[in-house]
């Protein structure tokens, strides 16, 4: 991997074109440029021989495995429209439905947690937590259900948060992109 260093008006436009967050500068300028990410050939590290530590078994890596919990039919249950109508804004409807998707599944939602920007924290337990990895989060509790979220990003990314939460969760991803323009 090369590095190159980039002003900020560039940094920003590249930036601009995020389409999913966690998304690389590199996959956002390979799809810029229309070049193909598996064209890509990530170097392999040269196999050094150690025999002291080969005769040791590797301890098995622990793998998140996200469980999909709520059937189709249920997202489109997700949205009361009376209920998001009445929402203050963009940050009181992404609130809203964040709190919905608590309401359909409790014990599974702490996997929310798991979604971050590739620098930024997304979701925490605490108000502490989110204002610790970045002092202008505006953190706001999801209701009253203990897990907490950023609120001082744009409503675009509000948008792909949510969409990125309802995907983890089993939604549709047309489903979950129609829901998160609600917001």
């Amino acid at each position: 991997m090369k590095y190159i260093e980039v002003d900020e008006e560039l940094y920003r436009h590249i930036a601009s074109k995020t389409e999913r967050i966690g998304e690389s500068a590199s996959d956002i300028l390979r799809r810029l440029l229309g070049l193909s990410v598996d064209t890509v050939e990530q170097a392999q590290p040269q196999a050094i021989s150690q025999p002291s530590l080969e005769a040791a078994t590797p301890e098995p890596q622990f793998v998140p495995q996200v469980e999909t919990f709520v059937a189709a039919a249920d997202f489109h249950q997700l949205v009361d429209e009376h209920k998001l109508e009445q929402q203050k804004g963009a940050v009181g409807r992404f609130l809203f439905l964040l709190e919905s998707l608590y309401q359909l599944n409790k014990t599974q939602f702490a996997q929310i947690l798991q979604i971050q920007g590739r620098d930024r924290l997304y979701f925490a337990r605490s108000r502490e937590e989110l204002l610790k990895a970045s002092a202008t989060a505006n953190p706001k509790e999801i209701g009253q259900t203990g897990f907490w979220v950023t609120t001082n990003n744009n409503t675009a990314k509000k948008r792909a948060i949510l969409a990125e939460a309802l995907v983890q969760f089993g939604c549709d991803a047309e489903i979950a992109n129609g829901i998160a323009e609600r917001v």
